[in-house]
């Protein structure tokens, strides 16, 4: 992955990392192949991803970092303005949904906030 022209605040660092953590349970849960480990940005803990989930985690922190809203920044599910391509938004709910199931049946509470909101 290439590395991020931007240093991300620590709100952008957190939500970046929590679509990181739902696209690596993802990608493992899925068994895709080819999988390498990957640094989203410096400081971040390498994740192991397939090129594709790995393409499309760098499409999303982009899409994070350049956000238009961010001094009132909403959950992208509550967002008026919509920046994820169709077939970006449409992979991200499935992730969302299939991944947050799986982290919080393993006690990951704290996600349960991302899963519903």
């Amino acid at each position: 992955m290439r590395s991020m022209h931007k240093e991300p605040t620590a709100q952008q660092a957190k939500d970046i990392k929590v679509i990181a953590r739902f696209t690596e349970v993802w990608c493992a849960g899925q068994l895709h192949s080819n999988q390498q480990q990957i640094t989203v940005y410096p400081g971040m803990q390498p994740l192991t991803l397939c090129p594709e989930c790995a393409a499309f985690l760098e499409y999303a922190a982009k899409k994070r970092l350049h956000c238009p809203l961010e001094a009132e920044k909403p959950t992208c599910r509550r967002c008026r303005i919509h920046c994820y391509a169709p077939q970006q938004r449409t992979l991200v709910k499935q992730i969302m949904a299939w991944s947050g199931k799986r982290m919080i049946l393993r006690g990951r509470l704290d996600y349960l906030w991302h899963y519903f909101f």
